[in-house]
């Protein structure tokens, strides 16, 4: 069986609803209120700019972003898709209309997005887990693993040894092993355990479903204090990814 839960799952929400789906997460309801109205004013602004000049494509990133981090996907995807028309050179290194095709259940066009990526940065394991994770949806786990895309240069951690777990290599625990065996600045380690908590976190609950386990990496790469002071687009993408998780039914695994 094909899992496809995540349309369903946005199209069930409001927005509002959407972002307070997290409350009984790591995140109170005034820290969901503040991204709220904070995102909700920047969406207002872009497009104020964007009725001035059509052509803006500055803002309709900075719309696209924060349609995205209020739970808005095809807003979100409508602006990116606008940057592209209007400067066609930027598709092949627009990553986050991948990660908007994916949680609009458009797996096909997510990996696409994150296949013509990797020619404009072939480092990148992060853009390879994207496209894992979109292939996995639509062909299950050895499509994804025979689909994997191939990296011959160093990156940064932990994304080597997430990339040897998606392929099989080594175990989620042991992710966290290396990462220990790394002594790692404690500032940067916490940096290095955002990622790792949010990846294992997913490959977790794409081969097991939303197990305990599972829901625990995600709330501790939402909790991650690297996250949360920064605010990057991948932690805002990690805390919709948990709301998603807690919020939504106890979903089929395919092998």
């Amino acid at each position: 069986m094909i899992f496809r839960p995540l349309v369903l799952f946005f199209l069930s929400f409001s927005i509002g609803e959407f972002l307070f789906a997290s409350v009984a997460g790591p995140l109170s309801a005034e820290e969901l209120l503040l991204i709220e109205t904070r995102y909700a004013k920047q969406a207002q602004n872009s497009g104020s700019k964007i009725l001035e000049n059509p052509a803006d494509l500055s803002a309709y990133s900075s719309r696209g972003d924060a349609r995205l981090f209020l739970g808005d996907f095809l807003g979100a995807k409508n602006d990116y898709e606008k940057m592209i028309e209007l400067k066609p050179e930027l598709e092949i290194s627009h990553w986050r209309l991948g990660i908007v095709y994916f949680y609009l259940s458009e797996f096909g066009k997510a990996a696409r997005q994150f296949e013509i990526y990797h020619q404009y940065d072939n480092i990148d394991r992060e853009n390879g887990i994207w496209r894992f994770m979109s292939q996995f949806q639509e062909s299950g786990l050895n499509k994804a693993r025979e689909g994997l895309l191939p990296y011959n240069r160093d990156d940064r951690p932990p994304y080597p040894w997430l990339y040897e777990m998606f392929q099989g290599r080594i175990k989620p625990v042991e992710v966290f092993q290396k990462i220990k065996a790394a002594d790692f600045p404690s500032a940067y380690e916490i940096r290095v355990l955002f990622h790792a908590n949010l990846y294992v976190g997913i490959f977790l609950e794409l081969t097991q479903g939303p197990t305990e386990e599972t829901l625990r990496h995600l709330a501790n790469a939402t909790n991650n204090s690297y996250g949360r002071s920064s605010g990057t687009f991948m932690w805002q993408v990690a805390r919709l990814h948990h709301s998603r998780v807690i919020s939504s039914p106890i979903i089929p695994v395919i092998k």
